[in-house]
């Protein structure tokens, strides 16, 4: 359906996307990450999930077109958990009528987010949405809708070589840790039970993490998968000796990363989480030298991860030790919503 929309240009309309609007969608983005950070990698096939594929299951989305049809701005309101909705705005910087745009989808956005916690039967939501620190126009943009920045987060990589790979050249776990891949049945798909035990160690491990929130099984698993880069096969539990018994005590989730500008794929950290029983004992150390060890044995050039830049527990300083630097910063920007607003 399109309609148009009093706020916006006259002639201007708003409507759904459609497989159609895949390519010109593609642009949108590359356009905007030009303008914010001086490259694009944005992936069409990435796109095209949120668009019409899976990911498109737990998002409700609009695009603002002008008079001839071109695309001018694209949201998404992401039903991620019970209280907890992304917003992803995309506008390109340099058109002359973004911020009316901007504006426009940022209301839209919130209006479709207390549908969705009224639907859930919730008294509210939190909507969260962010930015790229050199991106003064969505800091305006967010500031403009309500939004409070929250969080700074390190967006860090480490570079990855092929004799990484190699048996013996990454320091193994300690006596009495184990790292062992989520098992799989005969026709590929993952045993249930480790996948749970997956859910369980990350949902722990983050219980006294910044702005923690309980996610659902169903919500996690599905979630994961609408990433175009998920893989079962990059899922690892880390298993501990204890009193003569063998019991989880970490898990990392990791998927692939779209080539870059020399062609490579690389391997991001979704998740890495510890739990408090296993603390102190190298598991955080072995579930990443497994994830680099397993990118160089598939001609991978790289890890990237994101950190907490105000985390207690100064994990950053982990992975810098390791080797990875931080190649640019995100914030996080909050805004509680109630449905009597609505």
């Amino acid at each position: 359906m399109t309609t148009t929309a009093h706020d916006l240009p006259p002639g201007w309309s708003v409507r759904q996307p459609a497989a159609q609007d895949v390519a010109a969608l593609t642009a949108l983005v590359a356009r905007h990450h030009v303008v914010t950070r001086g490259s694009t990698s944005v992936d069409e096939a990435a796109v095209a999930l949120e668009v019409t594929g899976y990911a498109s299951w737990t998002r409700r989305q609009l695009l603002v077109t002008n008079g001839e049809e071109a695309v001018r701005g694209w949201c998404r309101v992401h039903d991620r958990a019970a209280g907890r909705t992304v917003v992803d705005l995309t506008v390109d910087p340099t058109d002359p009528d973004a911020d009316r745009v901007a504006a426009h989808l940022f209301a839209w956005a919130q209006e479709t987010a207390l549908v969705v916690a009224a639907q859930r039967g919730l008294p509210g939501t939190q909507l969260d949405s962010g930015r790229h620190v050199d991106d003064d126009h969505q800091g305006r943009w967010l500031a403009a809708a309500g939004y409070t920045k929250v969080r700074t987060w390190l967006q860090m990589t480490r570079p990855v070589t092929a004799a990484e790979g190699a048996p013996g050249a990454l320091p193994g776990p300690r006596e009495g840790v184990t790292v062992r891949r989520v098992a799989t049945h005969d026709t590929g798909l993952p045993v249930a039970g480790d996948l749970q035990t997956v859910h369980q160690m990350l949902e722990e491990s983050f219980a006294d993490h910044f702005n923690s929130y309980r996610e659902s099984f169903p919500e996690f698993v599905q979630r994961l998968r609408e990433d175009p880069g998920h893989r079962w096969d990059h899922w690892w539990i880390a298993e501990v000796e204890a009193d003569g018994l063998t019991l989880p005590g970490g898990a990392i989730v990791s998927s692939v990363l779209s080539a870059d500008p020399s062609d490579t794929e690389g391997s991001y950290v979704d998740y890495i989480g510890v739990h408090r029983r296993a603390r102190g004992r190298g598991i955080a150390k072995a579930l990443l030298h497994t994830v680099i060890r397993d990118a160089a044995q598939r001609g991978r050039n790289r890890v990237n991860l994101e950190v907490d830049a105000d985390s207690p527990t100064g994990a950053d300083g982990l992975y810098v030790s390791m080797g990875w630097h931080t190649a640019y910063r995100t914030e996080s920007w909050h805004r509680d919503v109630q449905v009597a607003e609505a």
